[in-house]
């Protein structure tokens, strides 16, 4: 069982062993076995009375090549950290209740995903539910003797009858067809999804038996939140005819416990969700937009009372969409995290008054957690430690106290990589922020072979947090520059305007822009330079090697390369809101946007790496690829991922692909 040192150990293990410019004889590198050995840390949860703190530490099951979780609780004082539950399952989604007295937590310990609850002082545990398909969303009612939870309600109405003649005595014949009438009828994670909807159901907190439905209607519905006095339950949902061309168009509304009743508390166009509740139950906060047909939107933070009235913004403008951690106990306004400029940071949005910073530092805050006397819960990262448990008052944010590092063990003398920002201007004068990694065992006055490694989305930030695949990359002797091209969130709406209809495009100029920032640091190879991305990443990187040839070799993992065969068998309809026609109204359009219409150009070895399983960018667009590639006898490889969906969930494929990469380039590598 790996160790829980204190941060002081860990950062004097740290600073020992980057000292000085080279390596020491005692220092070692992340080498491949760290990977397994990692672990995590998440869903951090505040008892009420802030003085402990539930957390899911996760874990590699190496036999089964599945990652697992425990749920595992730490004194806020940091005197005591001890287990709850174990096993080789996942336990996760811990919930306090209103007393403090039980735990409620989600746990696939029978094969499916049931809710459990768990008494803290005798530790006895008793599974509530016994559900054919898996709950999510665990909310306590006020008193602490209901939980409220989402589950997913199939319908099976007929949608076209027909019979076949009997069988005949031990015939053996094939399955029945499958008949689809929906707009989405498939899902990456989970594939072809059966006819139903999302509804809310309640379950007795100590008793568990059979869930009651308190929703209906051919609607989903999401995010249950109570009301102060427990008589309502407020939903996220779309309840609106065709409520699948509506594309996210979701309002908050309140179902009475009592008649089930349904009321909407908004009704403009664009998605109104999220809600939380005052403390005093006079108030609700929510996350919303108005839509203007962007092809992503920033979101913002909105105030109305109970009954829908008094609607106001509360926070607009924002860097990035917010995500509400809860009140002020006090009621006086609402605190949230903020995804910006590759930090996450707490902020505070009162009643009253501008939106201001609680906490500071080159860190990102996540899952964070907050009790009723102020004192919160959250996971840190930073470039060389990966997620680690912290707790602080929202008074004194800054004298917080790190309480559970699960990863000091692997890493204690470990030479990583150091991390600096880069601060450029595209060609068109836009500011444009990266980092640059270098090689863990850095020498100055040599030179260095750099990989580009591009984000997905394209609609997503890169980070300060700690990356293992980039850290274990400085430790081969590569340098690794990661950036947020315009397109990326965390810099505001016009940032990520700055795709609209034209995605790949000057995000292109950008990441070159990016790569001369880092050739004018002086130690970067310009003969060796690598670039790889996933999914977004997959798309640009091959659009680059259609574009340029200064990379020696490349690797597009899950891309899109042809968006017109692409939009019609994705798993989501929503990315025709990409062009400004439907590819049979123009389908020029997509194909100029295509990586594909540009195969012809390309020179650059490319290696070419998808899931067999992918339903986001099937399977499909990677092998259209990959035959143009082989046609033209460029140099390629297609790697296929068994069994996987859009990214990997095997340990062990995971650790495949960062081989894979380091293996296609070192083949193309100058000496």
């Amino acid at each position: 069982m790996k160790r829980l040192l204190s941060a002081v150990l860990v950062l004097a293990a740290l600073a020992g062993a980057a000292a000085g410019s080279q390596a020491t004889p005692a220092a070692r590198l992340l080498d491949v076995s760290t990977f397994m050995e990692m672990e995590t840390v998440g869903s951090p949860s505040i008892s009420p009375d802030g003085r402990q703190i539930l957390f899911s530490r996760g874990w590699v099951d190496k036999v089964n090549d599945q990652s697992r979780s425990n749920l595992w609780i730490a004194d806020v004082d940091g005197k005591r950290v001890r287990e709850l539950t174990h096993g080789d399952w996942r336990d996760f989604s811990p919930a306090w209740s209103p007393d403090g007295k039980k735990i409620a937590y989600l746990s696939d310990r029978d094969k499916t995903t049931q809710i459990h609850v768990l008494w803290v002082e005798t530790k006895e545990v008793a599974q509530l539910t016994r559900l054919e398909m898996a709950p999510q969303g665990l909310a306590w009612s006020p008193d602490g003797r209901t939980l409220a939870f989402t589950c997913f309600v199939p319908d099976d109405t007929p949608i076209l009858s027909v019979k076949l003649p009997a069988r005949p005595a031990g015939a053996k014949w094939a399955d029945p067809a499958v008949l689809v009438d929906r707009l989405s009828w498939r899902a990456d994670g989970r594939g072809p999804l059966p006819r139903g909807n999302d509804h809310i159901f309640t379950v007795d907190a100590t008793l568990g038996g059979t869930p009651k439905r308190i929703t209906s209607g051919d609607h989903s519905h999401s995010a249950p939140q109570w009301s102060a006095d427990g008589r309502t339950i407020y939903v996220s949902a779309i309840r609106k005819p065709d409520a699948e061309y509506e594309f996210g168009d979701t309002e908050v509304y309140a179902v009475d416990l009592a008649t089930l009743n349904v009321k909407a508390l908004t009704d403009r166009k664009g998605p109104d969700g999220n809600p939380r509740v005052s403390p005093d139950g006079k108030w609700i906060a929510y996350t919303g937009y108005d839509d203007k047909n962007y092809t992503s939107h920033v979101s913002s933070l909105y105030l109305m009372d109970a009954s829908g009235g008094q609607k106001r913004l509360l926070a607009g403008g924002l860097a990035n969409s917010p995500s509400v951690v809860g009140w002020a106990a006090d009621g006086s306004g609402v605190y949230f995290l903020l995804q910006a400029r590759g930090e996450s940071n707490l902020h505070y949005a009162p009643l009253q008054g501008p939106v201001r910073k609680v906490t500071q530092g080159a860190h990102v805050l996540s899952g964070l957690s907050l009790a009723r006397n102020g004192q919160a819960a959250a996971v840190v990262s930073s470039f060389q430690r990966p997620g680690h448990l912290v707790t602080f008052s929202v008074s004194k944010p800054d004298a917080w106290k790190e309480l559970v590092d699960v990863n000091a063990d692997v890493l204690e003398g470990v030479l990583l990589g150091q991390a600096e920002e880069l601060l450029f201007k595209a060609p068109d004068g836009l500011d444009i922020q990266g980092w640059l990694i270098r090689p863990a065992v850095f020498e100055a006055g040599k030179k260095y072979p750099m990989l580009l490694w591009i984000h997905g989305g394209p609609w997503s930030m890169y980070s300060v947090a700690f990356n293992w695949e980039w850290q274990n990359f400085a430790a081969h002797g590569y340098a690794v520059l990661y950036l947020n091209p315009r397109g990326s969130t965390g810099y505001g709406q016009d940032f990520v305007n700055g795709i609209q209809y034209s995605y790949p495009g000057k995000d292109y100029d950008d990441l070159m822009a990016g790569v001369d920032a880092a050739l004018a640091r002086g130690f970067i190879d310009a003969e060796n330079l690598f670039v790889c991305g996933g999914s977004g990443g997959g798309v640009l990187t091959a659009w680059i090697v259609g574009h340029t040839d200064r990379f020696r070799a490349a690797v597009s993992m899950r891309p899109v390369i042809n968006w017109h065969s692409f939009v019609g068998t994705t798993d989501g309809p929503s990315w025709y809101k990409q062009f400004r026609k439907m590819p049979w109204e123009d389908p020029l359009e997509y194909a100029l946007r295509s990586p594909l219409h540009y195969v012809a150009n390309v020179t650059t070895p490319t290696m070419v790496m998808t899931g067999e399983a992918d339903l986001r960018t099937p399977i499909g667009q990677s092998e259209e690829y990959y035959r143009a590639l082989k046609m033209l006898k460029k140099e390629t490889l297609l790697v296929r991922m068994p069994e996987e969906y859009h990214g990997w969930r095997r340990p062990s494929h995971r650790l495949l692909q960062q081989l894979y990469l380091q293996a296609w380039f070192e083949r193309y590598r100058k000496d």
